[in-house]
């Protein structure tokens, strides 16, 4: 029976020890794992921290050599310095700008200017003259050389000199802009010593405590090699390892035996963690966010910031206007005085605009000069337009300049269910129709704006289909000689006869240049007139032409190409032109013509007496007729005195410019033939 117990007794105890064992083993491993990796982390934090501090160390003497190369940079590339070492007294003047701060001066203690032929111009140690080839060594030699065939960019290198280290930079003196076709230049070079004041002050800059410079490494310390021109070391930057593996071993090493201990530590530690990281992608993302929905150089919201506050705002003000202000001049403050003058003035109206008016909601800057803010409630009162003209009032001071601007205001209210987008859209409507109304006003969306938009697409379509299917055709006017009565010429002149009516030349036209559509259409006219016009040998053809066409620099070709297909005589084409043209683009007008009077194609000034062409501008131009407008021709009076005042105007016209001309239209026959009593002038009958 005892027997028998105790092989039960066993027989529990057994799974009980074998437990107890594997569960002392797991522990043993667990605890060894443990020690290893912690022992690892040690090591790797402490090699991770010098890896650290090593390329700190390299950064502290790449900072210390930026520093002193562009200092040497900006006291090299000087036109003062280059005319002063060209001079007749060239030391006083180094000694003056670079000899006398060397003294105190923090980025260099040293300065030297060494001429084209090799000889010593100025050299100062601490504001005292210094012989800098006994200070530095002969390789100072070898760097002045080097300096005088690399003139862009410094030579920089560390030198062991009489007292220690020091770091010199070198670069020629030359005039800012190009260097070519110089003669050999003289070479400035500044010079820094790394004294104890310097390397505490890079042990301060990168957090390297303990730094120090010392001619050999020593064990046990970090260090890095301060090498000289030809790669050897001149000297070692000696620090001590800050061993925070060490640190950490040494709190964590007690609980090494409590594993679980240590297990729940590092599992609060990897959760602070990962709240610390938590919270850093989410000031990550905020920041993001500002910088998606903000301009950066005013601060303001941009676009799409705007959109979404009129998202946001959408329940809490269901009534808001949109005010978008465009400033009218801005261009011309760019052209005049650059942009960094046009991004300050930016800066100034978007800090003017956010404090105009106390119910200003937000305020955005949607590009450019474009602006835009936003109020609660409607917009029909004046008060925030009269607040925001009276930002415009006064000239703005930027520096020593006066600058006027002003500004166009379109303005949208939001009272129905409209997207963001789309309230946008009306309130830049209304600025362009407040730009186009000339400039300087505030001008409220209208639906009727959209409607006239659908209308003119709508007619711009059927412009296009009329130009491909040849609906539009010419109707001619006879162009009579006032002295015979003869017909002597036809006018071609675009007739659109849609289904739904004519259309006139006044809407199509203007149409056309606005959509691109004016080269077509004036290659279909001339086809279709020329065509006409082979029926009426020995008569003239006259065809309009657009000056959006003459500042086509193919245009020429076109009519030519024109021309020769139709096998029309160019000698019997006149195109006529109005006197715009002359005024907007002078230059290419005046090259188009050129080259179609050398076909025989001859020129016409239409309208003359409407706008500001002068009788220079005609004998430059050297037109072969020109129409006087329809204005002088129809105040004529039915009286001798009349008719001889107007008359006497072509007349003189002719004489003075030396060319034909020719009423517009004459309406009545004893017009007509009063006028053909002064002068030889033929009429366009209509």
């Amino acid at each position: 029976m005892s027997s028998t117990l105790a092989g039960r007794i066993r027989a529990h105890t057994s799974p009980i020890a074998a437990a107890a064992a594997c569960f002392l083993a797991v522990a043993f491993l667990l605890t060894g794992l443990e020690t290893h990796v912690v022992m690892t982390m040690m090591r790797s934090a402490n090699e991770i921290d010098d890896a650290r501090a090593n390329r700190a160390a390299q950064a502290a003497l790449d900072a210390l050599s930026s520093r002193l190369g562009e200092a040497v940079k900006d006291n090299a590339v000087w036109d003062d310095a280059y005319a002063a070492v060209g001079s007749s007294a060239p030391a006083d003047w180094s000694f003056e700008n670079w000899g006398k701060p060397s003294a105190n001066d923090p980025l260099y203690d040293a300065a030297v200017v060494i001429g084209p032929g090799g000889d010593t111009v100025s050299a100062f140690l601490k504001g005292r003259s210094f012989e800098p080839r006994h200070y530095f060594g002969k390789a100072f030699d070898r760097q002045i050389e080097a300096a005088a065939g690399q003139q862009s960019t410094p030579l920089i290198h560390f030198f062991e000199t009489k007292t220690g280290v020091a770091l010199a930079a070198s670069q020629a003196i030359q005039p800012f802009g190009t260097t070519t076709g110089l003669a050999k230049l003289s070479i400035l070079t500044f010079s820094e010593e790394l004294t104890p004041e310097v390397i505490n002050r890079l042990s301060r800059e990168h957090g390297l405590e303990g730094l120090r410079l010392q001619s050999t490494p020593e064990p046990g310390m970090l260090s890095i090699a301060v090498t000289d021109m030809d790669g050897g070391a001149i000297a070692y930057l000696v620090w001590p390892s800050k061993a925070p593996g060490n640190a950490v071993f040494e709190k964590v090493y007690p609980y090494i035996a409590a594993s679980v201990g240590i297990l729940m530590l590092f599992l609060m530690v990897a959760l602070l963690a990962g709240m610390f990281e938590t919270r850093r992608l989410r000031r990550v993302a905020e920041a993001a966010r500002f910088v998606a929905s903000h301009d950066a150089p005013s601060g303001l919201l941009n676009r799409h910031g705007l959109l979404e506050t009129l998202e946001q705002i959408d329940g809490a003000a269901p009534v808001v206007s949109l005010y978008v202000i465009d400033l009218d001049g801005f261009k011309s403050v760019n052209d005049a005085w650059g942009h960094t003058v046009g991004d300050e003035l930016i800066n100034i109206v978007a800090n003017a605009l956010k404090k105009c008016h106390p119910e200003i909601l937000t305020t955005a800057r949607l590009g450019g000069d474009e602006f835009a803010l936003l109020r609660p409630g409607s917009a029909a009162g004046s008060e925030m337009e009269e607040a925001i003209f009276g930002l415009f009032a006064d000239p703005f001071r930027i520096g020593d300049r006066t600058i006027e601007v002003r500004a166009s205001i379109g303005v949208a209210l939001r009272t129905d269910d409209i997207t963001p987008c789309e309230l946008l859209r009306r309130a830049r409507m209304a600025l362009c129709r407040a730009k186009q109304n000339g400039k300087d006003q505030v001008v409220a969306y209208d639906p009727e704006f959209d409607r006239e938009r659908q209308r003119v697409a709508e007619l711009e379509g059927g412009l296009r289909k009329a130009i491909s299917n040849g609906v539009i055709e010419p109707a001619f006017q006879p162009l009579v000689s006032a002295a015979t009565g003869a017909i002597i010429g036809l006018e071609a002149l675009a007739r659109w006869r849609s289904a739904a009516g004519n259309i006139s030349p006044e809407v199509f036209v203007p149409l056309a240049e606005r959509s691109g559509l004016i080269d077509a259409l004036g290659a279909h006219m001339l086809r279709r007139s020329i065509e006409h016009a082979r029926n009426w040998p020995g008569l003239e053809l006259s065809v309009n032409v657009s000056p959006v066409q003459l500042c086509n620099p193919d245009f020429a070709a076109q009519v030519t190409a024109i021309l020769q297909e139709s096998d029309f005589d160019a000698t019997r084409l006149t195109l006529e032109i109005t006197e715009g043209v002359l005024m907007t683009s002078p230059d290419q007008a005046r090259r188009s013509i050129d080259q179609l009077r050398n076909v025989g194609i001859k020129f016409a000034l239409d309208d003359f007496g409407c706008g500001y062409a002068s009788i220079g501008a005609l004998r430059q131009f050297g037109f072969d007729r020109v129409k006087i407008d329809r204005s002088l021709v129809s105040g004529l009076e039915e009286s001798e005195s009349g008719t001889s005042a107007f008359c006497a105007r072509p007349s003189r016209l002719r004489r003075r410019s030396g060319f034909p001309s020719r009423p517009r239209a004459s309406r009545t026959r004893s017009r007509w033939r009063r006028c053909e009593t002064a002068a030889a002038i033929s009429f366009r009958v209509s």
